[in-house]
């Protein structure tokens, strides 16, 4: 059994990390570069790969609370990690990066449980407690104790109380509907005897949306006392609430309302239990839980986050290069949180969904630099609130030009009196390039040529223009053709060709 389980395990890692997610476990509060797990080795990542193409962690947040140890490919921990601030009330605390390799364009997913240490001991938030009892009180009267708070869980969080005093008082504690201990004082030796007053209290659920203004009354929380005069004064307090909910509501003691000290966000916290206490003049008193449930509204803009992305691009890329890796979030719930991606059209690249909130931008066809140099290709995200909340992220992308265009040819004529000096101009050959660089920068020369024509013409390798180089006489030839070609920094090659017709002159005398 054991070893089909260690199998198991083995061949959950391994498909784990073939679809890119790793899962390890590490102890809070552990020092700034402490060991996680050696990435490199359960993606199969070569160190070399890794440095060549580059490479980041990324943690959702501010804080980043893991890096890749470049030189091991080991992932250790990059700050000082508190489960308790991190995962207040969540039985089992896990953050989640990504390990992004730049130029794959690849990405994994690393999942790292934080597991409990006990490193906070019980506190009280009262360290002292005054209780007014009556001499005339019965034994067997209990009086509430507010409970002691340890954010730690499972068995570091609490576990007993314990009472030293003196013979009149013993200690009971009352297991909560939730598992909770209840820590309640008990008058143990009868001091007089008086009538148990009558307290009506419930349990209060309401939702409160999480837009509620600062000041709003939440809920109010109802006592009724029979006696009259000091015994029938109602006085209300919190006998159960945590730290982060002191800060949020406010009690008052004598109308049992409960009203916002601050504003509510759902994302921070969408559920608070508190338990409510109402205690007469003479000590007696009863409880009432009361659960909050804050409900979400769409106040959060979807955030697109560019994890990698190419600045540059050969015109010659195949379809489907990957341009860009993006992240796209709403911290909203439901449909609030849902979130759609678009491209704006007419651009050659489409959105491909890669794992839950990651998206690839890839090409959508060829690339012709000649036709559009660069691009500002627009992703925009909408989550699905009503009405929805947009965002957008523009990538700029360069084309880097191919020579995949020859210089354009002509044909040129010219027509030139005979005997014209030599070096004059006869013509300038212009040629085209659409590329760019030294793609497009032309040089010119004669093509396959006799001597007789390198004799008579030059043409500038620049310039393009064909000069006389000897003497042209209309008696001995009145017409050249010749081949001219025109290369780019490429290689490539166009061909034209050049007719220069020589015009008469009266220059021979008649002979008898």
């Amino acid at each position: 059994r054991r070893q089909r389980a260690l199998l198991w395990a083995v061949l959950l890692a391994a498909w784990e990390a073939a679809w890119g997610q790793l899962r390890y476990s590490v102890p809070e509060e552990m020092p700034k570069g402490s060991f996680v797990g050696d990435v490199a080795k359960d993606l199969g990542l070569q160190l070399t790969t890794l440095r060549d193409e580059g490479f980041r962690v990324v943690s959702e947040g501010r804080t980043q609370y893991f890096a890749l140890h470049g030189k091991t490919g080991h992932l250790v921990t990059a700050e000082r990690i508190d489960r308790e601030q991190l995962c207040e009330r969540v039985q089992q605390c896990v953050l989640r990066c990504e390990l992004i390799v730049e130029g794959e364009m690849k990405f994994y997913e690393i999942e790292v449980e934080i597991t409990d240490i006990n490193d906070n001991e019980p506190i009280f938030r009262e360290t002292e407690k005054e209780l007014r009892v009556s001499e005339m009180t019965a034994p067997g009267s209990r009086f509430p104790l507010r409970e002691a708070q340890d954010p730690d869980s499972g068995r570091n969080s609490l576990q007993s109380y314990e009472l030293s005093g003196d013979e009149h008082f013993s200690l009971a504690v009352q297991a909560g509907p939730g598992g909770d201990q209840r820590p309640e004082l008990v008058l143990a030796k009868a001091l007089d005897r008086e009538e148990a007053a009558f307290h009506e209290l419930a349990e209060y659920t309401v939702r409160v949306p999480e837009d509620v203004p600062v000041g709003s009354v939440v809920l109010t929380v109802p006592a009724t006392d029979r006696d009259e005069g000091v015994n029938g004064q109602v006085k209300y307090s919190f006998k159960k609430i945590t730290e982060k909910a002191s800060k949020i509501f406010y009690l008052h003691s004598e109308t049992g309302e409960i009203t916002l000290l601050r504003s509510l966000d759902f994302e921070e916290g969408n559920s608070y239990e508190l338990e409510v206490q109402a205690q007469d003049g003479v000590g007696l008193f009863d409880t009432a839980k009361v659960s909050i449930a804050v409900t979400d509204i769409n106040d959060n803009v979807p955030v697109i986050s560019v994890r990698s992305a190419l600045s540059e691009i050969s015109e010659d890329a195949p379809s489907g290069t990957v341009v860009a890796l993006l992240h796209v979030h709403d911290k909203d719930s439901g449909k609030n949180g849902e979130v759609r991606c678009s491209l704006d059209k007419d651009v050659p690249f489409r959105l491909e969904k890669s794992f839950e909130d990651y998206y690839r931008v890839v090409t959508a066809g060829e690339l012709d630099r000649e036709q559009v140099s660069e691009y500002n290709v627009t992703v925009r995200a909408a989550d699905g609130g009503s009405p929805a909340l947009q965002s957008s992220a523009v990538l700029a992308l360069q084309v880097l030009d191919v020579n995949d265009n020859a210089p354009v040819k002509r044909v040129y004529e010219a027509r030139v009196a005979e005997n014209l000096s030599v070096g004059s101009l006869v013509l300038r050959v212009r040629a085209t390039d659409a590329d760019a660089g030294s793609n497009g920068r032309v040089s010119y020369s004669f093509g396959s040529v006799p001597d007789s024509v390198r004799a008579l013409f030059t043409i500038d390798s620049e310039s393009g223009e064909v000069r006389t180089a000897g003497a042209l006489d209309f008696e001995e030839k009145n017409k050249y053709i010749f081949g001219l070609e025109a290369t780019d920094g490429g290689g490539l090659t166009a061909h034209c060709k050049a007719q220069i017709d020589i015009t008469d002159e009266n220059d021979n005398a008649p002979e008898i």
